[in-house]
């Protein structure tokens, strides 16, 4: 089926109130997601089914004035600053970073896994990531990975957005995130970590962002091992020394070398249903896509497949579909292009 057709099912199911033939089929559409390579899509399914279950299991009348019905009320508030909230399935297998990067992410995930020995030597956990560096080059798919193999909750966070529109709320907020995260072991994502320090350059209460960093300060401080933040930015010298020293990693994150892009598109072509005529073609291509982030190669070569997969004169029923070259040349120097590069 395609994705269509799978829709078109969900929205029968729920209209006609079958929960059952509902979840089977948004099964199965996570899973033909993950089959054609949607695999955010596929993410933020997987973290809907997930908390619509929870809720329905803590779905019970509750007392007006009681605890649980106030930790509800939190709930809504806390809910409506969150972005997303993910379950992801990504490893280490799924991303393709310098070698001295992955060591780093692997050390860190290793840290988690392995929190008991070092509470018995009463050694500190790292648990304050900063993930920065050029846009498209994996800081939020890297945070995809930490929560995958450390099988933990996410809780995506759009700093900027919350600072700028509810600017004199904002450290109430935060606190109230950092709890309910705190208490739910999740990770929180941080994303235009940078926000903090382009906010000077508003017109806004100094006072008050001050208190917002003290807060952030003081929630990092307490912050309990097992529950992790990460924070994601293109320009660390935006951000105030006194945050960048509460981290325990700072990673920087750059564009892909020739080995990296490599790795990326045999990554992409792993499943063997696309591939090249001409193998010896794909060194020149490599050379091409040198200055493209991660995100642009795999934008472009994905829709290279698409176009080639459409082509008329495609053979019908054929298990491999070869790649039209020249199609993904035009993509990539109409992406450089529209770059500046």
């Amino acid at each position: 089926m395609s994705q269509f057709d799978y829709i078109k099912e969900i929205a029968k199911y729920g209209l006609e109130n079958d929960q059952e033939k509902l979840l089977s089929v948004l099964n199965e559409l996570i899973e033909h997601s993950k089959n054609t390579k949607k695999l955010n899509f596929a993410i933020q399914l997987q973290s809907i089914l997930k908390d619509s279950i929870r809720l329905q299991k803590n779905n019970s009348l509750t007392k007006v004035g009681s605890d649980q019905y106030f930790n509800r009320i939190e709930d809504k508030e806390v809910s409506d600053l969150i972005l997303e909230k993910i379950t992801s399935d990504y490893t280490l297998s799924n991303i393709v970073i310098e070698d001295k990067i992955k060591n780093e992410l692997e050390f860190f995930i290793e840290e988690h896994h392995k929190i008991d020995i070092l509470q018995q030597f009463n050694l500190p956990v790292s648990n304050k990531l900063l993930l920065h560096g050029p846009s498209g080059c994996g800081k939020t798919l890297a945070s995809y990975v930490i929560a995958g193999e450390l099988n933990k909750m996410m809780i995506v966070l759009n700093l900027g957005a919350i600072v700028s529109s509810k600017l004199g709320e904002t450290s109430k907020n935060l606190s109230k995130i950092f709890k309910k995260a705190s208490l739910d072991d999740c990770i929180i994502f941080l994303d235009e970590f940078d926000s903090l320090g382009k906010i000077r350059d508003y017109s806004q209460d100094h006072g008050e962002m001050k208190r917002v960093v003290n807060t952030i300060l003081q929630l990092f401080d307490y912050l309990p091992q097992s529950s992790i933040v990460i924070a994601a930015t293109n320009q660390k010298d935006m951000i105030d020394d006194a945050l960048l020293r509460r981290f325990d990693n700072i990673i920087t994150f750059s564009l892909p070398t020739e080995k990296e892009i490599k790795e990326l598109i045999d990554l992409t072509l792993k499943d063997g249903q696309f591939k090249f005529k001409n193998k010896s073609i794909t060194k020149q291509f490599i050379k091409e896509c040198k200055g493209l982030s991660y995100y642009s190669i795999q934008k472009t070569l994905i829709n290279a497949i698409k176009k080639s997969l459409f082509d008329k004169n495609r053979p019908i029923n054929s298990l491999v579909t070869y790649i039209d070259t020249n199609i993904w040349m035009e993509l990539i120097q109409s992406e450089k292009k529209s770059l500046g590069i």
